[in-house]
């Protein structure tokens, strides 16, 4: 990714929509938020035009989602002034933002897993009041789903899809509820180039209709080419807002982290993988949690000192592939190897004691207990062995100590060791549990989306941890939808489309182009 605005449109586009002479949608004036020892939003002042597509960007931690859920009604300000289309509001509940227009695709989605996807929809919605018509919500699920181009089934309850297909239907539920003014957080996570593309496509179309759009997002190449105007916030407060013909994602970057940032991009590795396989995938299935085969006879192998890619549109087999190989889903053929020992099935401590680290794509969901401290969450793979237990008792003092040396290594922002996970940001989460599977020391590091809704700040910090694992003779397995990521870290690019492996590139020869095609369901030549 290159300093210069990548986009001649971008240029014209943002010179000419300022804002001045479009009516404000939402204005938020000396907005301030406290919380007990914090303070998130410290007089900020931003304002989104109708008819504009306006970038919000920020670190973890910046005041960002603090802002979004006091213009959605989730919070009160301690101070400042909110006007809607010229005139003052204050919500108290985030029904009546969203009654007043204002609509939120949320990073940590607000959805019933046990319900499906058009009941999802319709819940607490009062169109009609009295009579919920299923065939019309399905019917309305698909024509919303087909015109953004967001294949999904709205017979499907929430709970049988990926982590990406969920973030669609939070997008689906915005458009369905009318939504004037519209806040999406991170939504082309799981999105082809293409798609992606028609996304961008659909948002114009949305300002120039008259809505405003506000998007969250931390990649820089999203915001110079969609967006109008640009508001960055560091530290709680708002340090600069432009149109995007005078920025640059260089400089966009140093005023979100208050310095220069390394960009990620494609760099000649001097790491020389080994010639024998640590990590072989031979034939292997499995089945998905709505039934079916999520994967296809996947045979795939990592060498040490490798990093090898996995690419495809959510929903394709990714999060089975990982779940498969770390031993949480049992294969229903096939085998896994790593360092020629075969992987006892749906086993994961089979997978542990072979050497197999496993970064999964929900956070807190999967991968960390948000209730439970740091230290108890630093111990969760290495409880049972000394000095972390002794016999069936756990040497408290030991897991205290562990948890203070990951979070001095990997630098981990914490009051302590005894701080509930769920109270660090995104970027914290990511490196503490980077910080715990590194601590076994293993063979195969499965990262499956890494740095999903991080700022860059944190991309940055993340990029150099798998880079230094690979270097140090790690064979890593990196999931991602992010392309740029994919060719800045992989040697490799192995592409998935329905449960299946369509295609190999050597990451040098790649193009988003081509990746992109083979994850829309093209074949390799």
């Amino acid at each position: 990714m290159g300093d210069e605005t990548p986009v001649t449109e971008a240029n014209e586009r943002g010179a000419g929509s300022a804002g001045a002479s479009r009516v404000p949608a939402v204005r938020m004036a000396g907005i301030t938020k406290r919380f007990p020892g914090v303070v998130a939003n410290d007089d900020v002042g931003f304002e989104a035009a109708t008819g504009e597509v306006h970038a919000l960007l920020g670190e973890n931690g910046a005041g960002k989602t603090t802002l979004s859920n006091i213009l959605t009604g989730l919070y009160r300000p301690d101070e400042g002034r909110i006007e809607l289309y010229g005139e003052p509001v204050s919500f108290h509940s985030p029904r009546e933002a969203l009654e007043a227009g204002i609509g939120m695709v949320h990073q940590h989605f607000r959805l019933v897993d046990t319900l499906t996807v058009a009941e999802n929809l319709l819940l607490g919605w009062n169109k009609p009041r009295f009579w919920l018509s299923r065939r019309a919500g399905l019917r309305q699920v698909r024509e919303i789903s087909e015109a953004l181009h967001m294949p999904v089934d709205p017979d499907a309850r929430i709970w049988q899809l990926s982590v990406g297909e969920q973030q669609r239907v939070e997008i689906i539920k915005a458009v369905f509820r009318g939504s004037r003014v519209l806040i999406l957080d991170e939504p082309t996570a799981v999105l082809t180039p293409q798609e992606a593309s028609q996304l961008f496509t659909t948002l114009r179309a949305m300002a120039t209709e008259g809505h405003a759009v506000i998007l969250i997002t931390h990649k820089l190449h999203e915001v110079m080419a969609v967006a109008d105007r640009i508001t960055v916030l560091r530290g709680g407060r708002s340090v600069s807002t432009l149109p995007v013909a005078d920025a640059t994602p260089r400089s966009l970057a140093a005023l979100m982290v208050g310095r220069e940032v390394e960009l990620a991009r494609a760099q000649e590795h001097e790491r020389v993988p080994g010639d024998e396989a640590v990590l072989e995938l031979e034939g292997v299935s499995a089945r998905g949690d709505r039934g079916g085969e999520a994967l296809d006879g996947v045979s795939l192998h990592v060498r040490p000192g490798e990093i090898v890619a996995v690419a495809g549109v959510a929903g394709n087999g990714q999060r089975e592939l990982a779940e498969t190989i770390s031993g949480m889903r049992t294969p229903s053929a096939g085998k896994i190897r790593v360092s020629g020992q075969v992987l006892r099935p749906g086993d994961p401590r089979s997978a542990i004691r072979a050497g197999v680290a496993h970064i999964p794509e929900d956070r807190l969901g999967t991968g960390l207990a948000p209730s439970l401290s740091i230290s108890r969450n630093a111990a969760l793979k290495s409880y049972r062995s000394p000095p972390i237990s002794r016999g069936p008792f756990l040497v408290l003092r030991r897991m205290g100590e562990l948890a203070v040396s990951l979070i001095r290594r990997y630098d981990v922002k914490a009051p302590g060791p005894e701080t509930p996970v769920r109270n660090l940001s995104g970027g914290n989460l990511q490196k503490l549990m980077l910080g715990r599977e590194f601590e076994g020391e293993p063979r195969v590091l499965i990262a499956a989306q890494p740095t999903r809704g991080l700022d860059v700040g944190a991309i940055e910090t993340v990029h150099a941890y798998l880079r230094e694992a690979a270097g140090n003779g790690m064979a890593v397995l990196l999931i991602s939808e992010d392309l740029d990521e994919i060719l800045a870290l992989a040697d490799r690019v192995a592409v998935m489309y329905e449960g299946a492996l369509v295609g190999e590139i050597e990451a040098g020869a790649a193009t988003i182009e081509e990746i992109g095609y083979l994850m829309a369901g093209g074949r390799a030549a």
